[in-house]
């Protein structure tokens, strides 16, 4: 019989998995969190945890916040186990659960005035964030577009914002008049230079309205940058019943995620912090070599495996890379065009972390999915892919794998796989890059010409020709044969 996870059941659970081993009552909230994900469950939540655990900053529980359905749903299902969340750790050799309690609420779902009144509580110390890349209204470039529906109407209505950094704008507009500190705003998401992202967004956002309180905010606000690091798959069926069946326990949204984690923080806060340097966080004074690494190595090394697998009917991650064919392809990729691009990582050898990726990429107890790495393209393309391309171009250098990459994805969205299996999109743009990539099957320019994908990469000549010449192949041959000529097999 499995038992049912919450506060009353924790002393059942504690001979099943490990449960906080401090007084959840006696934790309070400093900390406003946007997008309670998977992601940010199995990572801030649990350097948290261990720190409540050690006995230190209790004053930085968490208070879920969110505007959107999806957030709301999240909310139920937590709330009706108290806010507590089980994490599966999971190695080739060691699997193990949690249940960890440094969640302790949810605001009201989309009640922006309850929001912004909870921003402008002196116990609330950082407001931080896991969004997605696509949450950011920022282009191919990383500029703020001010004219996107969603900021035009904020910006119209800046006292009842309906996304993340109108409230967070609102929420330091209320401070500042009280005669507040203000909050630190922290992003945790996979954005190059993401706390200057943020602030870009913010005070951007602010300006349109309020040219003082944009002012204000870039002169008293801290944005540190970060880095964020753990594979954490989505949720469903399967793992939800593997909880019960492997430990016993039934939670409504469990956590499985691989056993290694890293958080890279920089240390700019305006309101005071976790003691996160005591539970393994890296503090420095700049992320971006780390960022970097990470960005390109990791995510692009996800965003290179993932379109060769999709169209040959690859459902896992570590059944892509067992494909001898797509794991060569990805070591070549990373060693011969990536890693070249790379600033040097303090104490770090990017040969090192490029054979621990291969490694996680390869844990078959994770279960990520190749659909979820092949999701929201129009945004990840931009900042894991599109920059590697431009910086090598700049150097004169090689992107026969990289357009390859560019090419799989634009192959990809014309559909359908190889094996003739109609292929699931989950991308904000959709109607408009697989317009595109139908185009593309003609006029290949028609899909470097998506200027929130490619900006002016699009027309650089060398590009074009690249990129058309493996779309070609692609076509003709097939993704094996591609594959193989890039790897100097024919």
């Amino acid at each position: 019989m499995s038992i049912r996870l919450s506060s009353a059941t924790l002393g059942e659970i504690a001979g099943k998995a490990a449960v906080p081993g401090y007084d959840r009552g006696a934790v309070s909230p400093g900390i406003v969190h946007f997008g309670v994900g998977n992601f940010h469950r199995a990572h801030q939540e649990v350097y948290l945890d261990d720190l409540f655990q050690a006995g230190k900053s209790r004053d930085f529980a968490v208070l879920g916040a969110g505007m959107l359905p999806s957030d709301k749903a999240m909310a139920d299902k937590l709330g009706a186990q108290d806010f507590l969340t089980t994490v599966v750790e999971q190695d080739n050799a060691r699997t193990a659960a949690r249940v960890i309690g440094s969640l302790v609420g949810f605001l009201p779902v989309g009640d922006s005035k309850s929001i912004i009144e909870r921003l402008a509580d002196p116990s609330i110390h950082i407001v931080s964030m896991t969004i997605t890349e696509g949450g950011y209204f920022i282009d191919s470039a990383g500029a703020f577009n001010e004219g996107h529906p969603a900021i035009q109407a904020d910006a119209a209505n800046p006292g009842d914002p309906k996304t993340v950094f109108g409230l967070i704008a609102a929420g330091l507009k209320a401070r500042r008049a009280k005669g507040l500190v203000p909050f630190t705003v922290m992003s945790c998401d996979n954005i190059p230079h993401n706390g200057k992202v943020t602030e870009q967004v913010v005070t951007g956002l602010a300006r349109l309205s309020d040219p003082e309180l944009a002012d204000w905010i870039k002169a008293n606000v801290a944005f540190p940058n970060s880095m964020v690091d753990r594979i954490v798959p989505a949720t469903g069926k399967r793992e939800i019943d593997s909880l019960k069946e492997a430990f016993g326990v039934e939670d409504a949204w469990p956590v499985f995620c691989e056993e290694f984690r890293q958080w890279v923080l920089e240390d700019h806060f305006t309101d005071g912090r976790p003691a996160f340097e005591e539970v393994g966080v890296t503090i420095v004074e700049d992320v971006a070599p780390y960022e970097m690494m990470k960005i390109r190595i990791l995510n692009g090394g996800h965003a290179s495996i993932a379109y060769p697998a999709a169209l040959l009917d690859i459902h896992f991650v570590h059944e892509a890379m067992e494909d001898e064919q797509i794991r060569a392809f990805l070591e070549k990729l990373t060693k011969d065009e990536i890693i070249p691009i790379v600033p040097p990582v303090p104490d770090t050898s990017l040969e090192d972390y490029r054979k621990l990726i291969e490694r996680r990429f390869s844990n078959p107890k994770i279960g990520d999915t190749i659909p979820r790495l092949a999701q929201d393209g129009s945004n990840r393309q931009p900042k894991f892919i599109v920059p590697t391309i431009r910086d090598r171009l700049a150097k004169g250098e090689s992107i026969d794998g990289l357009a390859l990459v560019s090419a799989l994805w634009c192959r990809y969205l014309q559909g359908p796989s190889e094996g003739g299996k109609e292929l699931e999109y989950n991308d904000p743009n959709i109607e408009e890059i697989r317009a595109a990539a139908k185009a593309a099957q003609s006029d290949p320019a028609a899909f470097l010409a998506l200027g929130n994908v490619y900006g002016e990469l699009g027309k650089n000549p060398h590009m074009v020709e690249r990129f058309s010449a493996a779309l070609k192949g692609l076509s003709e041959k097939g993704v094996r044969a591609m594959l193989d000529a890039y790897l100097g097999r024919t």
